[in-house]
Order: structure tokens, then C-alpha cells, then sequence
């Protein structure tokens, strides 16, 4: 059965949002129940979702998170983050892992946030990725990059700008292949200090474009939900967060009618200043 799910997912085209792939994943519990958004979010796991966020970042932060992909350990998805502040700006260091003996992926990455000033911020990352697949086709490596901006157009309003491989790095002399350019656009809406709406659309040039919605409410201090949605496949999330001193707690699960669910956990810990 596992063997026909994880087939399935492949002859569906779900691999490129479901699957890593070489590509760009979003790292978080927090951004998986907002249906993947993360342009614009401002933690430690900008170190990979958008590195411009690391500039708003002032506090030294470790995260560590876990996705069930369908409930398979095969498809499982590990991640880490690190997140240090200093007078230059903030630096960070992000480490991803897909799947299992036969086919592994693995991912690490130097990033780099700088605010320019109160309201914008750049951002740039180096990533090293490997390929395992089986002890026959042996494994491949490859470096590339990632670059980022956060604007606040206003008190309600931010806008985020990622592109992950800009160079369209090749990784493999086969018909070419190269790993993936993705692009991301995205806008959130403050209604007020509890609630905000975020919108986002994803383009990888050799796949159609991926369109999100999110929402986050804070109905008390320690307490978040959340909820959101994306296209191409269609996938639904929802989720909560707890702020816990010094720790953050996030839980999320996503739902795809064809494959199931993807429970996500993940945790952050946050040096006091």
C-alpha cells in the first residue's frame, strides 16, 4: 500500500508542492497550516522560507520541525533552523531531509538578512543539496542559491519577494536537468494586532503557478489558529500555535483528497534578549 501511495503521488504531478524535489519546501508548522504561505512571515524559519525576514529577526532562535507526508514514514520531511542577530545583521543556518534508504534528499543552507531600514529588508542564502537514490544510481550534489525581500508598505500592509535557484543551477548533465527557479509573490493585511489575511502565489517555470490563502487569528496571548488553502493540487490546512515563554509550539495538518493527510509539528525556541 505504501509503495502504491507514494506511486500514485508521482503519476498525479503532486510532487513539485508535495514533495521536495530538489526544490524549495517551506519549512514550519506555522506556514504549513496557513496553506503554505511564508513570503512575508518574519521568524526563524525565514533561514529558508525567505531569507529577507531574518532582517526583522532580534533575538537568537533554534527550531526544529517534522512533517508526516500522508502518514508514511518514507515521505517524512525533517527540518532545523538557526537564527543569530548581530550589529551586521542576522545570519542563519537551515538543514531539510526527505524520505528514506532508497531515495534521500537533503538540504543545507548559510543565509544572510539585512533590514535596510525600518520598513524593508533583503535577504540572501547559499544552499548545498544532495540526492541519494538507492545504492545503484549512487547520489549527486549541487549548490545554489536564494534571494529575498520584505517590504511594510504600511502599518496593515506587507509585501514579500522570493526566488530560490535564480541562476537555474544544472544538477545533472541528463537531458539537462537543472534544479528548480521558483518564484514567489505575496501580500498579508493586518486588520488588526489579532487577525491577518495573507495571499501568495508560487511560480516554478517548468510547472503552473500555485495560488495561497491564509488566515491567522490571536484570540488570546498564548493562543493561534489558523487556517488556509492552495491550488495546483488543491490542498486544505488548518492549524493552531502556543507561546509558551521562551518556546512556541506549532501544529498543523494538511489535507489532499487523493493522498490524505500530512500532520506537521513544530517548535521554537527563543533566547530571551
Amino acid at each position: 500500500m505504501k509503495e502504491l501511495i507514494i506511486f500514485l503521488a508521482l503519476i498525479l504531478g503532486v510532487i513539485p508542492d508535495l514533495f521536495s524535489t530538489n526544490g524549495n519546501d517551506v519549512i514550519g508548522a506555522r506556514s504549513l497550516s496557513l496553506g503554505g504561505f511564508s513570503t512575508t512571515l518574519s521568524d526563524v524559519w525565514s533561514v529558508n522560507n525567505n531569507q529577507a525576514g531574518l532582517g526583522f529577526v532580534d533575538q537568537i532562535s533554534g527550531a526544529i520541525s517534522y512533517e508526516s507526508r500522508f502518514l508514511l514514514k518514507e515521505t517524512a520531511y525533517k527540518s532545523g533552523a538557526f537564527a543569530l542577530p548581530t550589529k551586521l545583521g542576522a545570519f542563519g543556518l537551515s538543514v531539510t531531509s526527505f524520505g528514506y534508504s532508497a531515495y534521500n534528499e537533503t538540504k543545507a543552507g548559510l543565509s544572510y538578512g539585512q533590514k535596510l531600514n525600518d520598513k524593508i529588508a533583503l535577504g540572501v542564502q547559499l544552499n548545498y543539496t544532495n540526492v541519494k537514490i538507492g545504492q545503484e544510481y549512487g547520489q549527486k550534489s549541487a549548490l545554489t542559491g536564494a534571494i529575498g525581500l520584505i517590504a511594510n508598505l504600511s502599518k496593515e500592509i506587507a509585501l514579500g519577494v522570493h526566488v530560490y535557484n535564480p541562476t537555474r543551477t544544472k544538477f545533472v548533465d541528463y537531458n539537462n536537468e537543472r534544479l528548480p527557479t521558483i518564484m514567489k509573490l505575496g501580500l498579508d493585511y493586518k486588520f488588526s494586532e489579532k487577525v491577518f489575511l495573507a495571499v501568495e502565489t508560487e511560480k516554478d517555470i517548468d510547472f503552473g503557478a500555485i495560488a495561497r490563502v491564509g488566515i491567522e487569528y490571536n484570540p488570546i496571548d498564548i493562543l493561534y489558529l489558523r487556517g488556509g488553502i492552495s491550488t495546483n493540487p488543491t490542498l486544505s490546512s488548518f492549524g493552531f500555535g502556543l507561546k509558551l515563554k521562551d518556546f512556541k509550539l506549532d501544529l498543523s495538518t494538511s489535507f489532499h483528497q487523493t493522498l490524505g493527510i500530512t500532520p506537521g509539528i513544530s517548535i521554537i525556541y527563543t533566547a530571551g534578549k
